[in-house]
């Protein structure tokens, strides 16, 4: 599934072939999608103009100047992409917005797992993103907010750090190596971590995430940018996919466990 990094490496990519064009076609191939592609959807964009493409948690958002806005969710193995007017869709390719300076964007989804919805009005209203935590990149996200969340709970900390409602994209892998960043054993519950470790934990989450933003994202089976090529984040994972190797920090055999039906790994000698 593309997480944050995936969905903010596609964001940079698209956006200098979208921001200011208009849009001069739309072809919807397939709309059964996991929301099923509004009907009205050719007729609300063709003639108007993309702004500025922003993304919230991993939905992005493309709005349509005096109209409202795009929003876009890539499921378990959707990808947009660049092509230009001529090139033949393969299959899966199910929507093409096509602008007036001849580039295309288009929505590969084997599974059809993500959607392209029409979002009306303000954002803060609509379900989908209302209940979502801050931004990990952001000032609101650090140790403070963890701890202060944190106290009481008797959740294992790493599904704490996933859930979307305490900080949105510290997904499965990034959460995995964050922990071992931190020195933190995913197994221990997170009302009994103390505020220290939480800095160390935020910032740790913030580092990962920034350098696989850097990196093009994680390759994973189905993802790759809005050029259409595969993440390298993968070349640096230290402990995700290496259970029973040796702990890149103290050697120790790296153990995989399974925590909130997902699995993890993590390093019993350094994370405590």
């Amino acid at each position: 599934m593309p997480e944050l990094p995936e969905v903010e490496t596609t964001r940079r990519g698209i956006a200098p072939y979208l921001e200011g064009r208009e849009i001069t076609e739309v072809r919807v191939r397939n709309r059964r999608l996991r929301v099923p592609v509004p009907e009205d959807l050719e007729a609300r964009l063709v003639g108007a103009r993309v702004g500025s493409i922003t993304r919230r948690a991993k939905y992005l958002r493309l709005p349509i100047e005096g109209q409202g806005t795009l929003l876009w969710h890539l499921g378990m193995s959707g990808s947009l992409r660049i092509a230009r007017v001529g090139d033949t869709p393969k299959k899966h390719d199910h929507v093409d917005v096509i602008t007036d300076e001849g580039s295309v964007l288009r929505y590969h989804d084997p599974r059809r797992f993500g959607f392209v919805d029409w979002q009306q009005g303000d954002e803060t209203r609509d379900p989908r993103l209302v209940h979502l935590g801050p931004e990990p990149l952001g000032e609101a996200f650090d140790g403070e907010w963890l701890y202060r969340l944190s106290r009481g709970k008797r959740v294992a900390v790493k599904p704490f750090l996933m859930d979307n409602k305490v900080v949105v994209g510290a997904g499965n892998i990034y959460a995995t190596e964050a922990l071992f960043i931190a020195g933190i054993d995913p197994r221990r519950s997170a009302g009994r971590i103390s505020r220290a470790r939480y800095d160390h934990l935020a910032t740790a989450v913030k580092e990962v995430l920034a350098a696989a933003i850097t990196q093009g994202g994680t390759t994973l089976r189905d993802f790759v940018s809005g050029q259409g090529e595969p993440g390298y984040f993968a070349q640096r994972l230290n402990v995700y996919g290496r259970h029973d190797q040796p702990c890149p920090r103290c050697h120790t055999r790296l153990k995989r466990i399974t925590l909130g039906q997902r699995a993890s790994v993590f390093c019993p000698g350094c994370q405590r």
